[in-house]
C-alpha cells in the first residue's frame, strides 16, 4: 500500500525523466545534455522555403529530445519548460548575436485557439518566457513579446508536404494592433520549439515583416539582406531591424555542418 509520504513525493518530484523515462528526475544529466549540450547551429529545410530567416537550433529532433518536447506538449510535462527554455535560450542568443542593440525580444510562433484548448496550455509560450528568463539571469536583457495571432483557420500540418504547408500557411498570421510598436523596440527573434519544413517561421516572419514595414513606417526589415539593402542600412537612410529566428530542434539533416 502506497503511504502517504508517497504521493507527496509523485506532486514534488516528476515520476520519469522526459526525455529517456529515468525515475524521480525532471531530466536526467544524459537528456540534458542532449538538449543544451552542443552550440546551437544554423538550420536550413530541404527545400527551403523562400522568405524563410535565418534559423538556430539547439539540437538535432530525434531520441531523447523528441521525447521531452512530445512530453511537454502533448503530455502535460509542465516541468520540463525550464529545461526547455535553457535550451531555446541559447539557440536565442546565438540568433541574435550582431551589431543591432535593444533587448531582445522573442516572439512566439502561434497554436491554433483549438490546439491550445485541446492541451490545456500553449507549449512554445510556456518554453519563451522560460527562455526570456534564462538569458535574464544570464545578463541579456529579453522579454517575451506575444504579438502574432492567427487571423484564420488553417488545416492540420500533418501529412503535407513542404508545398501545401506554405500554402496552407499562407497569410495565416497577423501581428496584433500595437505590435509593430514594440517589435521596434528590439531585436525581434520568432520562436518555436521545432522547425520541419519551416512553413511556420516562414509565415510568421512575412507577418512580423508586414507590420514592421506597413505599419511601423519606419521600418525596413530584411530576413536576407541583399548587398544593396545592407548599403542603405550602413548609410543610414532606413532603420533596419533583422528579423531572426530560433528553435529547440530541427530534423539532423537540416544542420548545415551535417551537409555534404
Amino acid at each position: 500500500m502506497r503511504g502517504w509520504w508517497q504521493d507527496l513525493t509523485d506532486l514534488v518530484l516528476p515520476a520519469e525523466c522526459g526525455g529517456c523515462g529515468r525515475s524521480r528526475t525532471v531530466l536526467c544529466p544524459e537528456c540534458r545534455a542532449a538538449l543544451s549540450g552542443a552550440a546551437p547551429r544554423r538550420v536550413r529545410p530541404v527545400p527551403e522555403p523562400p522568405g524563410l530567416p535565418e534559423v538556430h537550433a539547439a539540437a538535432p529532433y530525434g531520441d531523447e529530445v523528441r521525447a521531452a518536447l512530445l512530453a511537454h506538449k502533448e503530455r502535460g510535462a509542465l516541468t520540463l519548460a525550464g529545461a526547455l527554455g535553457t535550451a531555446l535560450a541559447g539557440a536565442v542568443r546565438a540568433a541574435a548575436a550582431g551589431p543591432e542593440g535593444g533587448p531582445v525580444l522573442l516572439v512566439p510562433v502561434p497554436s491554433a485557439r483549438r490546439a491550445v484548448r485541446a492541451r490545456g496550455h500553449d507549449p512554445v509560450r510556456r518554453i519563451a518566457l522560460a527562455a526570456a528568463g534564462e538569458l535574464r539571469r544570464v545578463g541579456t536583457p529579453a522579454r517575451v513579446v506575444a504579438v502574432l495571432r492567427q487571423r484564420r483557420a488553417v488545416a492540420d500540418q500533418s501529412g503535407l508536404d513542404s508545398r501545401r504547408r506554405l500554402e496552407n500557411l499562407a497569410g495565416a498570421l497577423e501581428v496584433r494592433a500595437g505590435g509593430a510598436r514594440l517589435l521596434g523596440g528590439g531585436r525581434p527573434v520568432l520562436v518555436d520549439d521545432l522547425i520541419t519544413t519551416g512553413a511556420s517561421l516562414t509565415e510568421a516572419a512575412r507577418a512580423v515583416r508586414h507590420a514592421l514595414v506597413h505599419e511601423g513606417g519606419r521600418t525596413a526589415v530584411y530576413a536576407h539582406p541583399t548587398r544593396e539593402e545592407m548599403g542603405e542600412r550602413m548609410a543610414g537612410s532606413t532603420r533596419g531591424t533583422v528579423v531572426r529566428a530560433a528553435v529547440i530542434a530541427a530534423p539532423p539533416d537540416s544542420f548545415e555542418t551535417n551537409r555534404n
